[in-house]
């Protein structure tokens, strides 16, 4: 019996799985399941947020929020740049590591700790986008969305009690939106003086830490609160408005502050070429300090007279006494057309001895130029008085950082209880004339004129030029006339164009001390002006 009821099961097992599969495909291929139905397919410009963000879950920023602009371009330039970058970011980091390190381990009594190897590894962080900021300062303000996903190899060694610990970072991935500020803006290159940094929100840190060649981030529970100390202790540190500040150049030294007055005094000239048709001419001198953009200086126009006597005074402020030279130009003046050039001279700042008053007399030439064989003949003299003033110490040295809040003191030799007017102009928008647009500033102030240059076919000009005017008195009650004018082209029949003016009262400058604001131009339809004011005293 044993043996035929081992036959019958292995038949009826396999009769059953026969009898089952075919059942089953049956069942399968006949009968359509209910709650089963084919996905619907939509386009993904019908996908609100939430459901395009569970399906692409890394969305750039570019993408999500119109704000920030798409920017490949630095991603390639990354990428390309990085084994230099990687270099020059961890000397930097060595560099601000350094005092913090030194502070903690005399604290904590730590014999030492130094990095054993330190790069970034081969890959470069990415830019998921950047939002840039326009602001009226002299700054630049970028907010980049950062994701790093790096293999760097960052091993530090700390010595201490005659123990060697060894700590090694791997696996970095990091995702940041730090806001970098580049100001103040100068002159020099790489044309920003300093680097600011701070975190908008907490960053994201994720890493592997070995010590003694195990993994501690494997460690359940350690992991986490890792991440949040890290995280918090950051956040303490470079979380809006708390900044990372990273030095480039000495902001003094590009931007050439002031370092001392000249005193100049026109006194005569002598014998001076005649120019007029008449046989006289009207002569008038110009002076300015070469390496600066300020307009000249003009003396009175003394009429048909070959040897005038001014006894004018001048202050010109000095930047650098080293390669500055007063350029004195002496001209006659013509009622119409343009003034014609009788003679000109300069004297290197170098060669005055400080706070040692000069007389000099001059030979005037046609050019600087030592080769031209027109500075043979003669053209008059000129008699000049000059003494150059430095600053005395801690007289220029205010910081005139935004974060200060103050300016920098008038020079010596300014009116006591009066100072220094300084009327920066940035720059225009959006100006335009009818027939031409080559615009130019126009400022009056108690009957002074002074002008920017001009600047062809622009609807968007920038100048950053400067004009001092001293005063006697603080003019709170005085107002002054800003005019945006533009210049016609040399050949045309087309006059010169207003472009718009606005009128400022110089009450708020006095008691602000300095404003700087964009204002709408007057009879311009879309026209702005961005200038600067600033009120110095001694």
């Amino acid at each position: 019996m044993g043996f035929f009821s081992t036959v019958l099961g292995f038949f009826g097992f396999g009769v059953g799985i026969t009898i089952g599969l075919v059942i089953g495909y049956y069942l399968f291929i006949y009968f359509q399941p209910t709650d089963v139905k084919d996905p619907v397919i939509r386009p993904l410009v019908e996908l609100d947020t939430k459901s395009l963000e569970s399906m692409l879950p890394e969305v750039p920023h570019w993408v999500k929020n119109p704000d920030f602009d798409r920017i490949d371009w630095l991603n390639k330039f990354v990428e390309n740049m990085w084994p230099y970058l990687d270099k020059a970011i961890c000397k930097t980091a060595k560099e601000i590591t350094k005092p913090i390190i030194d502070e903690n381990t005399a604290k904590y009594k730590i014999d030492s700790v130094e990095f054993e190897t330190l790069t970034l590894g081969s890959l470069p962080p990415t830019f998921q986008g950047m939002k840039v900021y326009a602001t009226d300062e002299q700054e630049l303000i970028m907010e980049p969305s950062i994701k790093w996903a790096g293999n760097p190899n960052i091993t530090v060694v700390v010595k201490a009690f005659g123990l060697k610990a060894t700590a090694q970072v791997i696996d970095l991935h990091v995702f940041a939106l730090p806001r970098i500020t580049l100001k103040p803006l100068v002159p020099s290159f790489p044309c920003f003086a300093k680097i600011v940094v701070s975190l908008m929100e907490k960053p994201h840190v994720d890493f592997g830490l070995k010590l003694l060649g195990a993994d501690l981030m494997a460690i359940p529970g350690l992991y986490v609160f890792v991440q949040e100390i890290i995280k918090t202790q950051v956040a303490n540190m470079y979380l809006w408005p708390k900044v990372l500040e990273v030095p480039i150049m000495d902001p003094a030294k590009a931007q050439k502050k002031p370092v001392g007055i000249l005193h100049v005094s026109i006194v005569r000239a002598v014998k001076l070429t005649k120019k007029d048709f008449l046989g006289k001419s009207d002569p008038y001198v110009k002076l300015k300090l070469t390496e600066e953009k300020l307009p000249s200086k003009k003396t009175s126009v003394k009429r048909s007279n070959l040897n005038p006597e001014w006894n004018e005074d001048f202050k010109l402020v000095v930047k650098d006494p080293e390669s500055q030279a007063l350029e004195l130009t002496v001209y006659d003046w013509e009622q119409v057309g343009k003034h014609d050039k009788i003679g000109m001279n300069v004297i290197p700042l170098k060669d005055l001895i400080p706070d040692e008053a000069k007389s000099l007399t001059l030979d005037l030439h046609k050019s600087m130029d030592a080769n031209d064989p027109a500075n043979d003949k003669f053209r008059g003299q000129l008699t000049v008085d000059v003494t150059y003033k430095p600053f005395k110490e801690g007289d220029s040295d205010v910081d005139t950082s935004d974060e200060s809040g103050t300016i920098e003191k008038a020079p010596e030799g300014t009116p006591e209880g009066g100072g220094l007017l300084v009327v920066i102009v940035h720059e225009a928008q959006d100006v335009e004339g009818k027939h031409h647009t080559n615009p130019y500033v126009r400022i009056v102030f108690r009957g002074e004129e002074r002008k920017t240059k001009h600047i062809k076919k622009n609807r968007d000009p920038r100048w950053e030029q400067e004009f001092q005017f001293v005063c006697e008195e603080p003019p709170i009650n005085d107002k002054m006339q800003i005019e945006v004018i533009s210049r016609p082209p040399s050949i045309g029949i087309h006059s010169k164009e207003n472009l718009g003016y606005v009128v400022i009262s110089l009450a708020d400058v006095i008691n602000n001390k300095r404003i700087n604001e964009k204002y709408h131009l007057i009879d311009s339809k879309n026209g702005r002006i961005q200038l600067e004011l600033q009120w110095r005293t001694s």
